[in-house]
């Protein structure tokens, strides 16, 4: 169905949601897209980073400072 819309199709359909919503309301819609994005983005690279920092925490030497002597 949407495979036949065509590019005038696509040109109305953006017309008739200016004419409805107007300029300024679409840009800050649009600007509140970006930020989502942006936001999401920040979650993915925390949650890589805290992966990482996990990792790094198991991988640390934890043995008391008597017991190393003793191996």
């Amino acid at each position: 169905m949407l495979n036949n819309i065509g590019l005038p199709g696509l040109i109305l359909i953006a017309v008739v949601v200016l004419v409805l919503f107007g300029r300024g309301k679409i840009s800050s819609l649009m600007g509140e897209v970006g930020k989502g994005i942006t936001s999401f983005k920040k979650g993915i690279d925390d949650g890589k980073n805290e992966i990482e920092e996990q990792k790094a925490d198991e991988a640390r030497d934890v043995t008391p400072e008597g017991e190393k002597d003793k191996a």
